[in-house]
């Protein structure tokens, strides 16, 4: 069931605020009644792979019973063989069948293919975190109930953010709902729609586009490199677009029901670095890597250098494998990794002024999201080619002009708000508030989010182009 969507937003939302403020009186209650709709909510789109769902939760549930008894010696031999079931169900249903593609080609045996259950990546990530804490002593083993609304929880479910359970154990058994949560959070939700519905599925229609004919083949359609360049913008924009719109509804969603969520974002396209980047873009996996991998691991707190960049590899290699079974997720985390070494030891961001390290940082990063689109590594050449006119594909294009004029609109407002300008707005509002210009934006601020709200459900009845990017991982 996708967030914007006629079903959730006009049936499966409100039937569930009526029935978990009904049972206000008992947290329990509501707690049964959220465990209840997420499994309904995963059943809805996955009614076979539900049943993964609920062993998962079953399976980590007594996980986190074994790593919180016993001798530090079995206790840890637990801990070790739930985590290796949790990776190695997500292996079965992620990267055997890219394996065993690999094996076919190498010894002739038959590929195995099997379809991905939806947020697994996500999801399973959730349940390390739960016995990795658990065992670490930093939470308490919970029932199944905990655990399951814990990680089946249906606003972060199938696209994140990634929530450690030390974040939410607290706010499971005790949390405080209130008007003003919910004001904040349904209003965060209409923004993750609108950027979701006007910007990201705009952006998504241009560099579906692009990126198709670049695989057509250059024998057969010409990419000129301005074309090619619209079209990585567009995914660049895109991929931030869509993926900061579901963090925004989820984290919206959650605090409707009384949850407070970290952020999953903070204006990545303002780093002044790579590392800055990471900092800033998918912030809840960038946590989980760096607590569950990269620490114990040594970090980059180690006498030889050596080991920090052996760190630093395997956390980006991980990284560029959680993304997918696809060539071009690894030679994607394997180009940040190399980035970073870069910066680490060169420090050379530091020597480009402010301005010199925004353009270099949004370069690097709008490089690298071609070969993350790609199909696959030869795509991806030949996009880059493309890029920089090395296929014979000329450089103006009439395409590209058209295309910027048919949607300049929302390019403009994409590039525009993909810097923190609503953050210095809100900023203004706060320390300002009797000033004119701070009253005026208060007074319109509601009925202009209430208007591009309604125009985004206007899309949405009309079943117009309504993908998620990271339901695919």
């Amino acid at each position: 069931m996708v967030f914007s969507s006629v079903v959730f937003i006009f049936y499966f939302l409100p039937a569930v605020f009526l029935l978990y403020f009904c049972f206000s009186f008992s947290r329990t209650l509501q707690n049964i009644i959220l465990l209840l709709v997420s499994l309904i909510f995963y059943a809805y789109g996955e009614p076979v792979n539900i049943l993964l769902l609920l062993a998962s939760i079953l399976i980590n549930t007594l996980a986190g019973f074994l790593v919180s008894r016993g001798t530090e010696k079995r206790r840890k031999t637990y801990m070790i063989f739930a985590v290796a079931v949790n990776i190695g169900i997500l292996f079965v249903y992620k990267y055997l069948g890219f394996v065993s593609g690999i094996f076919a080609q190498l010894i002739g045996i038959p590929a195995f293919s099997i379809a991905l259950p939806i947020g697994i990546s996500f999801f399973t990530f959730q349940s390390i975190s739960y016995v990795v804490d658990v065992y670490r002593g930093e939470s308490k083993p919970a029932n199944p109930l905990t655990v399951g609304l814990y990680i089946s929880f249906f606003p972060q479910l199938i696209a994140g953010p990634i929530i450690r359970y030390d974040t939410v154990e607290a706010q499971i058994r005790n949390r405080k709902c209130s008007f003003e949560k919910f004001s904040v959070g349904i209003s965060r939700f209409a923004i993750g729609v609108i950027k979701k519905v006007l910007l990201a599925n705009t952006f998504a229609s241009l560099a579906d586009s692009i990126f198709n004919w670049s695989a057509i083949g250059t024998d057969m359609y010409t990419v000129p490199a301005t074309l090619a360049w619209l079209g990585s913008i567009a995914y660049t924009l895109q991929i931030y677009y869509d993926f900061s719109a579901y963090s925004d509804m989820a984290i919206g969603l959650a605090l409707c029901f009384g949850f407070v969520y970290p952020e999953n974002f903070n204006y990545p396209y303002a780093a002044e670095s790579i590392s800055d980047f990471w900092k800033r873009w998918h912030i809840s996996l960038t946590d989980w890597f760096r607590k569950y991998v990269y620490f114990p691991l040594g970090g980059s707190r180690v006498a030889n250098r050596d080991v920090m960049v052996r760190n630093l590899f395997v956390v980006w290699l991980l990284t560029g494998i959680w993304h997918g079974a696809n060539w071009t997720f690894l030679f994607w985390g394997l180009l940040y990794f190399v980035i970073q070494l870069a910066e680490r030891f060169f420090d050379y961001p530091e020597k480009m002024g402010k301005i010199g390290r925004r353009i270099y940082t949004l370069l690097i990063v709008n490089f690298a999201w071609v070969v993350f689109r790609a199909n696959d590594l030869f795509q991806a050449g030949v996009f880059y080619k493309n890029m920089f006119g090395a296929n014979r594909n000329g450089f103006l294009s009439s395409v590209a002009w058209m295309l910027v004029r048919e949607n300049w609109v929302f390019l403009l407002a994409g590039l525009f708000f993909m810097f923190p300008v609503t953050k210095e707005i809100n900023t203004y509002l706060y320390t300002n508030p009797k000033n004119g210009l701070s009253r005026f934006l208060s007074i319109a601020y509601p009925p202009v989010i209430l208007f591009l709200f309604v125009i985004s459900i206007s899309y949405i009845v009309s079943g117009s182009y309504n993908p998620f990017i990271y339901f695919n991982f």
